[in-house]
């Protein structure tokens, strides 16, 4: 259930956000929160992150399709108790839901996250799939520092020979 949660939450979030800043800025428009630091600029993006490939939505509808049913084929195939993975793809499917809805629905996406120190814009979809791959390097450097143990018989340990 992790994987659904993260995802539909993700994708609630972006929504909510998403709408919030369509109703309440035209285009271009900054809202100034820290001086230099944090503004919330309303931008609708054409392409992928930061601009690229501005006018081929085509390929990301198919890439974000591709990534949703990734990430539901791994809620059904990924064991319960790999919580971290699960929360990663999870997080990294609600991203990806809530720029396709954008792309379908708007025909770019809405961003509106804009930290000075950093020249493009973005929003709270691309942040979550941004920490959902982090999960996922995190996860497998952990995998790698816990030490390997050799693979057990495959006999009841019970048994006598």
């Amino acid at each position: 259930m992790l994987v659904w949660f993260a995802m539909i939450g993700v994708w609630i979030v972006d929504r909510l956000l998403k709408v919030l800043i369509q109703k309440n800025f035209v285009p271009g428009e900054s809202l100034i929160v820290i001086p230099k630091v944090f503004h919330i600029t309303y931008v609708l993006n054409p392409g992928a992150a930061f601009g690229l490939m501005a006018g081929r939505t085509w390929i990301f509808v198919v890439t974000a399709l591709v990534v949703v049913g990734g990430v539901i084929y791994g809620q059904f195939r990924i064991p319960q108790k790999e919580v971290l993975l699960r929360l990663a793809i999870g997080l990294i499917g609600g991203g990806a839901l809530g720029n396709l809805y954008d792309r379908l629905v708007i025909g770019r996406v809405v961003d509106y996250i804009d930290v000075q120190v950093w020249p493009y814009v973005f929003n709270f979809a691309d942040s979550m799939i941004v920490v959902g791959v982090g999960l996922l390097m995190l996860k497998l450097y952990l995998d790698e520092k816990v030490p390997k143990t050799p693979d057990q018989d495959l006999k009841p340990s019970n048994t006598q020979e």
